[in-house]
Protein backbone atom coordinates (compact mmCIF):
# COMPACT_ATOMS: atom_id res chain seq x y z
CA UNK A 1 0.00 0.00 0.00
CA UNK A 2 1.25 3.40 -1.02
CA UNK A 3 1.53 5.63 1.83
CA UNK A 4 2.70 8.91 -0.17
CA UNK A 5 0.14 11.73 -1.16
CA UNK A 6 -0.16 11.98 -4.66
CA UNK A 7 0.25 15.91 -4.32
CA UNK A 8 3.43 17.18 -3.61
CA UNK A 9 5.31 14.21 -4.14
CA UNK A 10 8.45 14.81 -6.19
CA UNK A 11 7.18 18.73 -6.59
CA UNK A 12 10.63 20.88 -5.40
CA UNK A 13 9.10 24.20 -5.17
CA UNK A 14 5.89 25.85 -4.48
CA UNK A 15 4.82 29.20 -5.12
CA UNK A 16 2.86 31.57 -2.32
CA UNK A 17 1.33 34.35 -2.90
CA UNK A 18 -0.64 36.64 -0.31
CA UNK A 19 -4.00 36.63 -0.04
CA UNK A 20 -7.25 35.99 2.65
CA UNK A 21 -7.17 35.48 6.42
CA UNK A 22 -6.97 31.55 6.10
CA UNK A 23 -10.25 30.11 7.77
CA UNK A 24 -11.70 26.50 7.98
CA UNK A 25 -11.08 23.25 9.20
CA UNK A 26 -8.05 20.61 8.62
CA UNK A 27 -6.47 17.23 9.95
CA UNK A 28 -3.11 17.29 11.61
CA UNK A 29 -1.37 14.07 10.52
CA UNK A 30 0.22 11.49 12.64
CA UNK A 31 3.05 12.64 14.45
CA UNK A 32 6.61 12.00 13.12
CA UNK A 33 8.26 12.88 16.19
CA UNK A 34 5.76 10.28 17.94
CA UNK A 35 5.98 7.44 15.15
CA UNK A 36 10.07 7.13 15.26
CA UNK A 37 10.38 6.27 18.89
CA UNK A 38 6.80 4.49 18.69
CA UNK A 39 8.21 1.93 15.72
CA UNK A 40 11.36 1.47 18.02
CA UNK A 41 9.21 0.24 21.12
CA UNK A 42 7.15 -2.04 18.96
CA UNK A 43 10.40 -3.36 17.01
CA UNK A 44 12.16 -3.98 20.48
CA UNK A 45 9.18 -5.55 22.14
CA UNK A 46 9.74 -8.80 19.73
CA UNK A 47 6.54 -9.72 19.56
CA UNK A 48 3.54 -8.16 17.00
CA UNK A 49 2.60 -4.64 17.22
CA UNK A 50 -0.46 -2.86 14.98
CA UNK A 51 0.21 0.66 14.64
CA UNK A 52 -2.16 3.32 13.12
CA UNK A 53 -2.06 6.50 12.49
CA UNK A 54 1.27 6.19 10.88
CA UNK A 55 2.43 9.23 8.74
CA UNK A 56 3.29 9.51 5.31
CA UNK A 57 6.32 11.44 5.80
CA UNK A 58 9.67 10.52 4.07
CA UNK A 59 11.26 10.12 7.64
CA UNK A 60 9.24 7.80 8.70
CA UNK A 61 8.70 6.30 5.64
CA UNK A 62 12.62 5.93 5.80
CA UNK A 63 12.31 4.22 9.31
CA UNK A 64 10.00 1.33 8.01
CA UNK A 65 12.28 0.53 5.41
CA UNK A 66 14.99 0.30 7.74
CA UNK A 67 13.16 -1.88 10.06
CA UNK A 68 12.95 -4.14 7.29
CA UNK A 69 16.58 -4.25 6.93
CA UNK A 70 17.09 -4.61 10.33
CA UNK A 71 15.24 -8.46 10.51
CA UNK A 72 11.52 -6.95 10.77
CA UNK A 73 8.28 -8.01 9.45
CA UNK A 74 6.52 -4.86 8.07
CA UNK A 75 3.38 -5.33 7.20
CA UNK A 76 0.71 -2.76 5.26
CA UNK A 77 -2.57 -3.52 5.60
CA UNK A 78 -4.80 -2.60 2.42
CA UNK A 79 -8.10 -1.60 4.43
CA UNK A 80 -6.62 0.48 6.72
CA UNK A 81 -4.76 3.51 5.07
CA UNK A 82 -2.08 4.89 7.54
CA UNK A 83 -1.54 1.22 9.69
CA UNK A 84 1.41 -1.13 10.10
CA UNK A 85 1.73 -4.37 11.47
CA UNK A 86 5.68 -4.56 12.93
CA UNK A 87 6.87 -8.12 13.89
CA UNK A 88 9.75 -9.66 14.45
CA UNK A 89 10.63 -12.39 11.51
CA UNK A 90 12.37 -15.16 13.78
CA UNK A 91 15.12 -16.99 13.52
CA UNK A 92 19.05 -15.68 13.76
CA UNK A 93 19.87 -12.27 11.73
CA UNK A 94 22.65 -11.25 10.16
CA UNK A 95 24.00 -7.62 11.32
CA UNK A 96 22.88 -5.81 8.36
CA UNK A 97 24.44 -2.93 6.68
CA UNK A 98 22.48 0.67 7.03
CA UNK A 99 24.02 2.95 4.75
CA UNK A 100 20.73 4.83 4.36
CA UNK A 101 20.17 5.24 8.26
CA UNK A 102 22.76 8.12 7.43
CA UNK A 103 19.95 10.43 6.19
CA UNK A 104 17.67 10.59 9.09
CA UNK A 105 18.31 12.10 12.60
CA UNK A 106 16.59 10.09 14.73
CA UNK A 107 18.68 7.12 13.21
CA UNK A 108 19.93 6.21 16.75
CA UNK A 109 16.74 4.31 17.77
CA UNK A 110 17.34 1.40 15.88
CA UNK A 111 19.89 0.24 18.73
CA UNK A 112 17.54 -1.15 20.42
CA UNK A 113 15.87 -3.20 17.67
CA UNK A 114 18.84 -4.41 16.37
CA UNK A 115 20.22 -5.32 20.12
CA UNK A 116 16.92 -7.22 20.58
CA UNK A 117 17.12 -9.07 16.73
CA UNK A 118 20.94 -9.85 16.61
CA UNK A 119 22.79 -9.07 19.49
CA UNK A 120 24.98 -6.02 18.11
CA UNK A 121 24.22 -2.67 16.01
CA UNK A 122 26.62 -0.88 13.69
CA UNK A 123 25.12 2.42 12.53
CA UNK A 124 26.21 5.38 10.56
CA UNK A 125 26.47 8.87 12.51
CA UNK A 126 22.65 10.50 11.99
CA UNK A 127 22.10 12.78 9.09
CA UNK A 128 18.70 14.71 8.86
CA UNK A 129 18.47 17.92 9.55
CA UNK A 130 21.64 20.05 9.41
CA UNK A 131 20.59 22.17 13.26
CA UNK A 132 23.69 21.38 15.24
CA UNK A 133 25.50 18.95 17.25
CA UNK A 134 23.32 15.36 17.26
CA UNK A 135 24.51 14.62 21.03
CA UNK A 136 25.31 11.12 20.57
CA UNK A 137 27.68 10.99 24.20
CA UNK A 138 24.68 11.03 26.07
CA UNK A 139 23.15 8.09 24.48
CA UNK A 140 26.43 6.33 24.80
CA UNK A 141 26.20 6.84 28.30
CA UNK A 142 22.66 4.78 28.43
CA UNK A 143 24.17 2.23 26.77
CA UNK A 144 27.13 1.49 28.96
CA UNK A 145 25.02 2.06 31.62
CA UNK A 146 23.23 -1.45 30.26
CA UNK A 147 26.49 -2.76 30.46
CA UNK A 148 26.86 -2.63 26.04
CA UNK A 149 30.29 -1.92 24.73
CA UNK A 150 30.32 1.56 22.24
CA UNK A 151 33.25 1.26 19.72
CA UNK A 152 33.44 4.69 17.30
CA UNK A 153 35.36 5.33 14.53
CA UNK A 154 34.66 8.50 11.60
CA UNK A 155 32.20 6.56 9.65
CA UNK A 156 29.70 5.75 12.67
CA UNK A 157 29.22 3.75 15.62
CA UNK A 158 28.89 -0.44 16.92
CA UNK A 159 26.89 -1.22 20.17
CA UNK A 160 27.52 -4.42 21.39
CA UNK A 161 25.02 -6.17 23.80
CA UNK A 162 26.30 -6.90 26.72
CA UNK A 163 24.93 -9.36 29.20
CA UNK A 164 21.30 -8.42 30.15
CA UNK A 165 20.74 -6.44 33.59
CA UNK A 166 18.13 -7.38 36.08
CA UNK A 167 17.90 -3.74 37.19
CA UNK A 168 19.36 -0.87 35.48
CA UNK A 169 19.64 2.89 37.40
CA UNK A 170 20.98 5.74 35.40
CA UNK A 171 20.68 9.65 35.97
CA UNK A 172 20.65 12.30 33.02
CA UNK A 173 22.58 15.69 32.79
CA UNK A 174 19.43 16.91 30.93
CA UNK A 175 16.04 16.33 30.23
CA UNK A 176 17.23 14.77 26.78
CA UNK A 177 14.26 13.07 24.73
CA UNK A 178 16.19 10.96 22.72
CA UNK A 179 18.23 9.94 25.52
CA UNK A 180 15.21 9.15 27.75
CA UNK A 181 13.46 7.26 25.09
CA UNK A 182 16.52 5.20 23.82
CA UNK A 183 16.85 4.41 27.75
CA UNK A 184 13.06 2.76 27.39
CA UNK A 185 13.57 1.02 24.26
CA UNK A 186 16.62 -0.62 25.53
CA UNK A 187 15.02 -1.29 28.88
CA UNK A 188 12.27 -3.59 26.70
CA UNK A 189 15.01 -5.22 24.38
CA UNK A 190 16.61 -6.53 27.45
CA UNK A 191 13.67 -7.40 29.38
CA UNK A 192 15.27 -4.87 32.59
CA UNK A 193 14.14 -2.96 34.89
CA UNK A 194 14.69 0.67 34.36
CA UNK A 195 15.07 3.75 36.75
CA UNK A 196 15.79 6.79 34.86
CA UNK A 197 16.59 9.75 36.86
CA UNK A 198 15.67 13.50 35.28
CA UNK A 199 13.79 12.41 32.26
CA UNK A 200 12.19 14.11 29.69
CA UNK A 201 8.70 14.37 30.07
CA UNK A 202 7.68 15.35 26.55
CA UNK A 203 4.42 13.57 24.81
CA UNK A 204 6.53 11.44 22.89
CA UNK A 205 8.31 10.11 25.51
CA UNK A 206 4.80 9.53 27.51
CA UNK A 207 3.35 8.43 24.69
CA UNK A 208 6.06 5.31 24.46
CA UNK A 209 5.19 4.52 27.75
CA UNK A 210 1.74 4.93 27.23
CA UNK A 211 1.72 2.28 24.55
CA UNK A 212 4.14 -0.16 26.26
CA UNK A 213 1.82 -0.43 29.30
CA UNK A 214 -0.92 -1.74 27.00
CA UNK A 215 1.81 -4.51 26.28
CA UNK A 216 2.26 -5.52 30.26
CA UNK A 217 4.79 -3.25 31.15
CA UNK A 218 4.48 -0.81 34.34
CA UNK A 219 5.31 2.21 33.71
CA UNK A 220 5.23 5.23 36.26
CA UNK A 221 6.68 8.55 35.13
CA UNK A 222 7.81 12.01 37.46
CA UNK A 223 9.46 15.08 36.74
CA UNK A 224 11.93 12.94 39.49
CA UNK A 225 12.24 9.48 37.56
CA UNK A 226 10.69 7.26 35.17
CA UNK A 227 10.35 3.58 36.39
CA UNK A 228 9.70 0.62 33.96
CA UNK A 229 9.32 -2.60 34.93
CA UNK A 230 9.32 -6.04 32.58
CA UNK A 231 5.20 -7.80 32.20
CA UNK A 232 5.45 -10.77 35.66
CA UNK A 233 4.67 -13.05 32.75
CA UNK A 234 5.63 -14.24 29.22
CA UNK A 235 3.15 -11.97 26.76
CA UNK A 236 2.21 -12.79 23.11
CA UNK A 237 -0.29 -11.72 20.81
CA UNK A 238 -0.19 -8.43 18.72
CA UNK A 239 -0.85 -5.32 20.80
CA UNK A 240 -2.61 -2.14 19.12
CA UNK A 241 -1.22 1.52 19.35
CA UNK A 242 -1.83 4.53 17.82
CA UNK A 243 0.62 7.41 16.57
CA UNK A 244 -0.94 10.73 17.98
CA UNK A 245 -1.53 13.68 15.93
CA UNK A 246 1.70 16.05 15.20
CA UNK A 247 1.52 18.58 17.75
CA UNK A 248 4.23 20.73 15.67
CA UNK A 249 2.05 21.05 12.41
CA UNK A 250 -0.85 21.90 14.58
CA UNK A 251 1.25 24.29 15.78
CA UNK A 252 2.47 25.74 12.56
CA UNK A 253 -0.96 25.42 11.24
CA UNK A 254 -1.82 27.55 13.90
CA UNK A 255 0.88 30.11 13.87
CA UNK A 256 0.03 30.47 9.97
CA UNK A 257 -3.59 31.08 10.32
CA UNK A 258 -2.79 33.72 13.24
CA UNK A 259 -0.03 35.64 11.04
CA UNK A 260 -2.86 35.64 8.57
CA UNK A 261 -5.34 37.00 11.18
CA UNK A 262 -7.81 34.48 10.44
CA UNK A 263 -9.54 32.11 12.55
CA UNK A 264 -9.59 28.22 12.01
CA UNK A 265 -9.67 24.93 13.79
CA UNK A 266 -7.08 21.90 13.39
CA UNK A 267 -8.53 18.55 14.17
CA UNK A 268 -6.69 15.14 15.60
CA UNK A 269 -4.31 16.66 17.93
CA UNK A 270 -4.64 16.33 21.91
CA UNK A 271 -5.09 20.03 22.12
CA UNK A 272 -3.27 20.51 26.08
CA UNK A 273 0.34 19.64 23.99
CA UNK A 274 0.39 22.98 23.01
CA UNK A 275 -0.33 25.06 26.07
CA UNK A 276 3.11 26.68 26.27
CA UNK A 277 2.24 27.67 22.39
CA UNK A 278 -0.65 28.93 23.27
CA UNK A 279 -0.10 30.79 26.91
CA UNK A 280 2.41 32.63 24.00
CA UNK A 281 -0.69 33.39 21.06
CA UNK A 282 -2.83 34.32 23.94
CA UNK A 283 0.08 36.54 25.52
CA UNK A 284 0.18 38.26 21.82
CA UNK A 285 -3.70 38.50 21.43
CA UNK A 286 -4.62 35.39 19.61
CA UNK A 287 -6.92 33.28 21.77
CA UNK A 288 -6.49 29.92 21.24
CA UNK A 289 -8.52 26.81 22.61
CA UNK A 290 -6.97 23.63 23.35
CA UNK A 291 -9.73 20.57 23.64
CA UNK A 292 -8.85 17.16 23.58
CA UNK A 293 -8.81 16.21 20.35
CA UNK A 294 -8.24 19.54 18.43
CA UNK A 295 -7.00 23.24 18.50
CA UNK A 296 -9.13 26.41 17.68
CA UNK A 297 -7.50 29.52 16.63
CA UNK A 298 -9.90 32.14 17.35
CA UNK A 299 -9.92 35.81 15.95
CA UNK A 300 -7.19 37.86 16.76
CA UNK A 301 -8.06 40.56 19.81
CA UNK A 302 -6.14 43.74 19.86
CA UNK A 303 -2.97 43.90 22.11
CA UNK A 304 -0.51 46.91 22.16
CA UNK A 305 3.13 45.89 21.38
CA UNK A 306 3.36 42.77 23.88
CA UNK A 307 7.04 41.53 23.50
CA UNK A 308 6.98 37.94 22.35
CA UNK A 309 9.84 35.40 24.05
CA UNK A 310 10.14 31.83 22.46
CA UNK A 311 12.57 30.45 24.28
CA UNK A 312 13.25 26.40 23.73
CA UNK A 313 13.28 24.22 26.53
CA UNK A 314 13.28 20.71 27.95
CA UNK A 315 11.47 21.33 30.79
CA UNK A 316 8.27 19.28 31.54
CA UNK A 317 6.46 22.67 30.86
CA UNK A 318 8.79 24.49 28.99
CA UNK A 319 8.21 25.32 24.78
CA UNK A 320 9.03 22.62 22.29
CA UNK A 321 12.08 23.88 20.32
CA UNK A 322 9.74 22.99 16.87
CA UNK A 323 7.85 25.84 17.46
CA UNK A 324 10.27 28.43 17.61
CA UNK A 325 10.64 28.71 13.95
CA UNK A 326 7.16 29.58 13.10
CA UNK A 327 6.18 31.49 16.01
CA UNK A 328 9.68 33.92 14.38
CA UNK A 329 7.76 34.11 11.16
CA UNK A 330 4.83 35.39 12.94
CA UNK A 331 6.47 38.00 15.00
CA UNK A 332 7.29 39.45 11.59
CA UNK A 333 3.74 40.59 11.59
CA UNK A 334 3.31 41.70 15.55
CA UNK A 335 3.91 45.08 16.43
CA UNK A 336 6.58 44.86 19.76
CA UNK A 337 10.37 43.65 20.12
CA UNK A 338 10.27 39.99 20.01
CA UNK A 339 13.01 37.41 21.57
CA UNK A 340 13.98 34.11 20.30
CA UNK A 341 16.32 31.37 21.75
CA UNK A 342 17.23 27.98 20.96
CA UNK A 343 20.45 26.35 22.76
CA UNK A 344 18.90 23.11 21.96
CA UNK A 345 19.42 22.99 18.32
CA UNK A 346 22.55 25.50 17.76
CA UNK A 347 22.38 25.60 14.26
CA UNK A 348 18.92 25.76 13.88
CA UNK A 349 19.21 29.91 13.14
CA UNK A 350 21.63 29.70 11.23
CA UNK A 351 19.41 28.21 8.62
CA UNK A 352 16.40 30.07 9.35
CA UNK A 353 17.81 34.06 9.79
CA UNK A 354 19.10 34.08 6.41
CA UNK A 355 16.01 32.94 4.07
CA UNK A 356 14.14 35.07 6.30
CA UNK A 357 16.43 38.06 5.11
CA UNK A 358 16.21 37.13 1.76
CA UNK A 359 12.36 38.60 2.47
CA UNK A 360 13.34 41.55 3.48
CA UNK A 361 13.55 40.65 7.50
CA UNK A 362 15.32 42.67 10.01
CA UNK A 363 16.47 40.10 12.29
CA UNK A 364 19.69 40.68 15.00
CA UNK A 365 21.48 37.87 15.76
CA UNK A 366 22.62 38.24 19.31
CA UNK A 367 24.59 34.72 19.87
CA UNK A 368 24.37 31.54 17.55
CA UNK A 369 21.34 30.63 19.31
CA UNK A 370 19.87 34.05 20.53
CA UNK A 371 17.72 36.55 18.11
CA UNK A 372 15.56 39.70 18.05
CA UNK A 373 13.16 41.53 15.92
CA UNK A 374 10.72 44.36 15.90
CA UNK A 375 7.74 44.32 14.44
CA UNK A 376 5.60 44.47 12.10
CA UNK A 377 7.82 44.19 8.83
CA UNK A 378 6.79 44.21 5.71
CA UNK A 379 8.54 41.17 3.55
CA UNK A 380 8.65 41.07 -0.50
CA UNK A 381 8.26 37.54 -1.95
CA UNK A 382 11.58 36.45 -3.66
CA UNK A 383 13.13 32.77 -3.73
CA UNK A 384 14.19 30.74 -0.38
CA UNK A 385 15.00 27.39 0.12
CA UNK A 386 13.62 24.99 3.14
CA UNK A 387 17.20 24.25 4.10
CA UNK A 388 15.89 21.97 7.07
CA UNK A 389 11.80 20.91 8.03
CA UNK A 390 11.58 23.73 10.51
CA UNK A 391 13.24 26.24 8.00
CA UNK A 392 10.65 25.49 5.29
CA UNK A 393 7.20 25.42 7.40
CA UNK A 394 8.02 29.03 8.75
CA UNK A 395 9.07 30.20 5.31
CA UNK A 396 5.55 29.27 4.07
CA UNK A 397 4.34 31.31 6.82
CA UNK A 398 6.47 34.37 6.25
CA UNK A 399 5.94 34.10 2.43
CA UNK A 400 1.87 34.46 3.43
CA UNK A 401 2.74 37.89 4.44
CA UNK A 402 5.27 38.65 1.77
CA UNK A 403 4.37 41.06 -1.11
CA UNK A 404 4.05 39.68 -4.28
CA UNK A 405 4.96 35.90 -4.97
CA UNK A 406 7.36 33.75 -2.77
CA UNK A 407 9.01 30.78 -4.09
CA UNK A 408 9.97 27.76 -1.52
CA UNK A 409 12.19 25.15 -3.30
CA UNK A 410 13.58 22.58 -0.67
CA UNK A 411 10.39 20.78 -0.26
CA UNK A 412 12.30 17.62 0.08
CA UNK A 413 13.22 18.86 3.69
CA UNK A 414 9.82 19.80 4.36
CA UNK A 415 8.28 16.46 3.53
CA UNK A 416 10.97 14.44 6.16
CA UNK A 417 8.87 15.90 8.79
CA UNK A 418 5.15 17.23 7.01
CA UNK A 419 3.74 14.48 4.42
CA UNK A 420 1.66 17.86 2.79
CA UNK A 421 2.01 21.00 4.26
CA UNK A 422 1.51 23.40 1.87
CA UNK A 423 -2.01 21.38 1.22
CA UNK A 424 -2.97 21.55 4.31
CA UNK A 425 -2.13 25.37 4.20
CA UNK A 426 -4.16 25.48 0.70
CA UNK A 427 -7.31 23.57 2.82
CA UNK A 428 -7.42 26.95 4.88
CA UNK A 429 -7.33 28.90 2.07
CA UNK A 430 -3.91 29.74 0.87
CA UNK A 431 -3.08 30.51 -2.52
CA UNK A 432 0.23 27.63 -2.78
CA UNK A 433 0.82 26.42 -6.28
CA UNK A 434 2.92 23.81 -7.25
CA UNK A 435 6.09 25.01 -9.72
CA UNK A 436 6.75 22.80 -12.45
CA UNK A 437 10.12 21.13 -12.66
Amino acid sequence: MELVPARMTGVDAVTVRPGRPLAGTVRADGSKNAALPLLAAAASLRRGVHLSGVPASADVQRMLGLLEQCGYRVAHPVAEPGAVIVMPKGGPIEVPELADAARIRASYYLVAPLLAACGQAVLPWPGGCQIGDRGMDLHFKVYEAFGDTVLLDDTGYRVLAGQARDRVVLTLPFRSRGASIVAVCRAVASGSRLELGNPNLSPETTGVLAALRTAGWQAHASEEQITLDPPPGVTAGTVAWTVPGDKTEAGTLACAIAATGGEGRIEGINGPDLKALAGLLDWVGVPITLAPDAVTVHQARTVGGRPLRAIASLAPDGLDADFEPPLMALALTLPGIHLFCDDINPGRHGNLIPQLTRLGGVIEELSATHCRLVGPQRLSGTGVQATDIRTGSALLIAALNARGATTVSGLDQLRRGHADLPGKLRTLGADITEVPQ
